[in-house]
């Protein structure tokens, strides 16, 4: 029977959390909705309750950290195939307790060999879906390397309940059967799509029972035979066969000659906390060079999302991400890439001397020239604005973009962060034939002009939006985040450690939030815009909007949160997990988007 009273109490709570004043003197004395889950044993935050519950077995198994991100990958094939998995591409950050160090391992492929710039310019764009969109998946094989180097149980025990939920089905939710909604035009045109992703040409609902056996025996080929099937096995065959059938450009060759990396973090200092990021190609660098910008002002004084306060994050992230556009790109093709000076305090000081308190920076800010420590590369125009701006009106905008992330902490202190994806809603939109798998559409991602640092090169892999972070505090595992959300990830992964960090909230308060987003750079997806704007949700854009246009930024305001629009108020689909080292205790908490969940002990 319905609980009408039950329903009255959450309809008020959540008009109380919505009338709340966000520029409050005590941030953290702000009312939270969900609840911050404390354990002892083991903490994992993910995007689906089945994918915290296949990392809650392993490590109940007496399985690490590492055993139970492998069993959360996989699980997200099963759950959402609509935006990350073994198709996808993605990057491991890891505190590896036994070692005491950060690990970092890049688990993204490279373009096929096929894929020119001469071809796709023939072609007249990089399309977003179909046989010409797929780069070389690395995700499987880095979580490959992962697991043979720091996991210790075996693809066969770890897979067991992947293979379950795959082949006697699990209830799709309400989130995931709304994007195989939402997909229909992009599935319809490959059999094999409609076939395993649609009910009879149709949606699937909410809660109908989606089983997927294809799926489930290639799994069962990977718990027999680990990653080696998917590159050089039967699945490399599958898949190779499948795109040159359907006229594409991946190869067998592509997939076998593929190889993860482990490769060194990159870092900075902020507070007494040393911060890590997923290094080149990876845009992780975005989130340390704003940090860096920022710690020069007195945030706290400013008050949490006050004008002053998100004038200053904003004016930081365009700065980095004009720095991400002009360097950042595979490390393999960008031989010179000034990463360290782009790191240095110096240098953040010279850029941050370019931030005005009463205009903003004209989008696109100009690069900075990190090598001799200059505020501006050569002889570019700094330009402000400082006329206020009309607010722009935004109902929900459908965005084919999805992403993957989740957070775990251990009983033996390792702590892991990672992002992966297939892009765009079901990567390609194409199933293998036969695999029940989809493959990414991550070739847009790169640009076909011979002048950007990202230019297309077979071989070549792309710069990628993904970045998962971790914080250290005296030397141990202190914090691990993330989120999906395209070119919003290192934006609304900085509100929410800013928020823990200077603001002191506790971390489900931080990822509940309101955050703004800003379009003032030159895009990630081609052709690459540069819509210029800054987004806010309505309740705070009802509070400080107008003071925020008056110096100068373009507010688009959204009535829910941008990007996900499910709620009034949140960062991305950030997942944190925080170690209190001193009383042994591990925290797990969600912003309040997708299907995201939490669970421990």
């Amino acid at each position: 029977m319905f609980d009408f009273a039950c329903h009255r109490f959450h309809v008020l709570v959540i008009g109380l959390l919505i009338s709340v004043p966000l520029t409050a003197d005590k941030p953290n004395d702000r009312p939270f909705w969900r609840p911050v889950l404390m354990g002892t044993n083991g903490m994992v935050a993910a995007e689906h309750p089945l994918e915290c519950r296949a990392a809650i077995k392993a490590l109940e198994a007496g399985g690490n950290a590492i055993d139970a991100a492998v069993a959360s990958f996989y699980m997200t094939t099963v759950v959402e195939q609509h935006q990350a998995g073994i198709g996808g591409d993605g990057f491991i950050l890891a505190y590896i307790a036994k070692e005491d160090r950060v690990i970092f391992i890049n688990g993204t492929g490279p373009a096929p060999k096929l894929a020119t710039a001469e071809f796709y310019r023939k072609l007249g764009k990089i399309p977003n879906a179909g046989p010409y969109s797929t780069d070389v998946p690395g995700m499987a094989g880095g979580f490959d390397l992962a697991l043979k180097k720091y996991g210790t149980m075996s693809y066969k025990k770890l897979l067991e309940p992947v293979i379950e939920a795959a082949g006697k089905g699990h209830p799709l939710s309400f989130w995931a059967s709304s994007y195989h909604r939402k997909t229909i035009p992009k599935l319809s045109p490959f059999p094999s799509s409609v076939k395993t992703l649609l009910k009879n040409g149709g949606p699937f609902e909410p809660g109908d029972l989606f089983v997927q056996k294809d799926l489930a025996n290639t799994l069962e080929t990977i718990a027999n035979e680990g990653a080696e099937a998917f590159y050089r096995g039967r699945l490399a065959r599958l898949s190779a066969d499948f795109y040159k059938k359907q006229k594409g450009l991946l190869r067998y060759e592509d997939l076998a000659s593929y190889e993860p990396e482990e490769a060194e973090p990159i870092k900075t200092t902020y507070a007494d906390l040393e911060v890590y990021q997923s290094a080149p190609n990876s845009q992780g660098i975005v989130m340390l060079m704003a940090l860096n910008i920022l710690e020069g002002f007195a945030l706290d004084k400013m008050g949490h999302n006050s004008p002053e306060y998100i004038h200053v994050v904003t004016e930081a992230l365009k700065l980095a991400f004009a720095d991400r556009n002009k360097y950042i790109a595979d490390p393999r093709f960008a031989k010179d890439m000034p990463v360290e000076s782009l790191l240095s305090k110096a240098y953040a000081k010279q850029r941050r001397s370019l931030i005005r308190m009463d205009k903003t920076l004209a989008p696109p800010p100009p690069p900075g020239d990190p090598r001799n420590h200059k505020a501006v590369l050569g002889d570019s125009d700094v330009n402000y604005a400082n006329s206020q701006q009309a607010a722009l009106e935004k109902s929900y905008e459908n965005t084919d973009g999805e992403t993957s992330s989740f957070s775990i902490a251990d009983r033996f202190g390792n702590l892991v962060s990672v992002t992966h994806s297939v892009n765009g809603t079901f990567g390609s939109g194409m199933i293998v034939e036969g695999g029940g798998y989809v493959l990414n559409n991550r070739m847009p991602y790169f640009s076909l002009a011979e002048d950007d640092v990202n230019f297309l090169v077979p071989g070549k892999r792309t710069r990628h939006t993904v970045n998962p972070a971790l914080a250290l505090k005296n030397g141990r595992p202190y914090l691990a985040w993330n989120t999906p959300g395209g070119d919003n990830q290192p934006q609304a992964m900085l509100q929410a450690f800013l928020n823990v960090v200077v603001f002191d909230m506790n971390i489900q308060q931080a990822v509940e939030a309101p955050t703004v987003t800003s379009f003032g750079f030159k895009a990630s997806m081609y052709p690459q815009p540069v819509k210029g704007t800054l987004a806010m949700p309505r309740v705070l854009a009802n509070e400080v909007g107008e003071r925020v246009s008056k110096l100068g930024h373009r507010t688009e305001v959204i009535e829910m949160q941008q990007p996900y629009q499910q709620q009034p108020s949140g960062a991305g689909a950030v997942k944190m997990v925080m170690i209190d080292s001193e009383r042994g205790v591990l925290m797990g908490g969600v912003s309040p988007a997708k299907d995201d969940y939490v669970m421990g002990w």
